[in-house]
């Protein structure tokens, strides 16, 4: 069963309460989607580290419930 767009960004945002998150279903088949993911706690730390950290806010749906997650992140300017 696919997730919906609401509980990807719910989880970004128990992760990082602060985060601006939007997200986007490309496909609009609820398995394909864009996030976008600015966050204070992302300053200072490489590109790889802050998309392992909200892989990590997932819990693991990856490649499983949640098929494609095209994530872009980013720091507030």
């Amino acid at each position: 069963m696919p997730m919906a767009a609401d509980e990807i960004e719910d989880m970004i945002k128990a992760a990082f309460p602060d985060a601006a998150v939007e997200i986007t279903d490309l496909r609009g088949d609820g398995d394909h989607y864009a996030a976008r993911v600015v966050c204070e706690a992302f300053r200072g730390m490489p590109r790889v580290k802050q998309h392992q950290a909200v892989y990590n806010a997932l819990g693991g749906r990856m490649g499983g419930v949640l098929h494609a997650l095209q994530l872009t992140t980013e720091v507030p300017e």
